[in-house]
């Protein structure tokens, strides 16, 4: 009986054009609400602005980290010390939504939440944890996370930064790059080789106002231009003994924390396709050519078919990684098929709808063109396509083949 009920029923129809699949129909009320909420807060706060912030080249970060502190959206998916606890597929939702508005700002909330606090919250002491959680989560402090160096950004094991002792004391000199937040940042997780008789990588909790810190902020990019990136100069930090992570040695610590921030990216990517596709989509009902709407092309359908099907998928992966993160954990290479999975087909994604639009696909007038270029950066960052690819092939066939 109940089988041949739902074999005659009526299926809900999707409330978006977008969600053929019907997701929606597998997230709580609550996941619903969050993300809800986000996307408001998004169309209020960001959409009005994102574009002047893009062509200009700047953020007001400090602003829009207290917008989010108070929504409780920084370090959202970490416990006590004023985070909001919430599950990692609500922290995946709201990335799709900010990244939906743009990378710049999935990014900032990313840095902020799963490397710098992530990083104390997992590996830092009570005292780093109380000092510096509760503000970061409310947006007071900002912080930033410096492990990609000038010549070492896949090999970490080669980094050059170095940490020596003097006395009880610990000195740190080198350079990181392409760190986000870093010329804003009131506190940065800094890793550095402190020598195999130290436990070789460690990581340091360095507050910016610090005596050798600089962070001198890197202009003239073409993507993520309404994100604040900075390269770290450390000439002969000095900090004291409690400034180092205790909970972690090795490259086993800043590994992990990228594991956390990349996924925030699996989901996060995927909202600057929704944003491309629902741009063409709309584009080429309203467009008219050959005295019929673009829409009704062959071809066009065919394009926003394959797209459509592929930002679905992504988002199905997406979900699953996320239920299995809040019940079981994820093993690294779990994440990295969602990373590569999804970030490589997101962009995509995001070069086809621009086919859609023709020359109006690279006007500031549409968001395609931005998300296209900032997904160039994305696929690059917290481990390139091809770094996530030999990480699934290892797991394929138990061999490494990164040397």
């Amino acid at each position: 009986m109940m089988a041949s009920m739902s074999a005659h029923a009526t299926p809900p129809r999707p409330s978006s054009p977008l969600d053929i699949v019907h997701l929606d129909a597998v997230l709580t009320d609550e996941e619903k609400a969050i993300r809800d909420t986000v996307r408001r807060v998004c169309d209020d706060v960001v959409e009005p602005n994102i574009v002047q912030w893009y062509e200009s080249g700047d953020l007001p970060a400090r602003e829009l980290a207290r917008e989010f502190g108070a929504l409780g959206l920084l370090g959202m998916h970490l416990e006590g010390y004023g985070c909001a606890g919430m599950s990692a597929v609500d922290y995946g939702l709201a990335c799709v939504e900010l990244e939906a508005s743009d990378s710049g700002i999935r990014s900032l909330v990313s840095v902020q939440g799963s490397l710098a606090m992530f990083a104390i919250w997992r590996f830092g002491t009570e005292e780093h944890k109380q000092e510096w959680l509760p503000r970061m989560a409310a947006g007071e402090a900002i912080g930033c996370f410096g492990l990609t160096e000038p010549d070492h950004g896949s090999d970490p094991s080669s980094m050059r930064t170095r940490a020596r002792r003097d006395g009880t004391d610990w000195v740190l000199t080198g350079r990181k790059m392409w760190i986000t937040n870093g010329s804003i940042a009131d506190v940065a997780v800094v890793w550095a080789n402190a020598g195999e008789e130290n436990g070789g990588i460690r990581g340091f909790v360095v507050p910016t106002s610090t005596p050798g810190f600089s962070a001198p902020k890197i202009s003239h990019k073409l993507s993520l231009r309404a994100s604040v990136t900075s390269e770290l100069v450390l000439d002969e930090v000095r900090l004291p003994a409690e400034a180092i992570l205790p909970e972690v040695t090795g490259l086993k610590g800043p590994l992990s924390c990228l594991s956390e921030a990349r996924y925030g990216i699996l989901w996060g990517a995927l909202g600057a396709a929704r944003s491309s596709l629902e741009t063409a989509r709309r584009y080429t009902t309203e467009r008219t050519q050959f005295g019929k709407p673009l829409a009704a092309f062959q071809l066009t359908q065919a394009k926003l078919a394959h797209m459509s099907t592929e930002l679905q998928l992504g988002l199905l992966l997406a979900l699953h990684l996320g239920r299995l993160k809040d019940s079981v954990g994820l093993r690294p290479e779990q994440v990295s098929v969602g990373k590569y999975n999804n970030v490589t087909k997101s962009i995509e994604i995001c070069r086809t709808s621009r086919t859609l639009l023709g020359a109006n696909g690279i006007s500031g007038e549409f968001p395609i063109m931005r998300h296209a270029n900032n997904l160039e950066s994305v696929l690059t960052y917290e481990g390139t396509a091809e770094m996530h690819a030999l990480v699934i092939g290892q797991a394929l066939t138990g061999v490494q083949a990164f040397r």
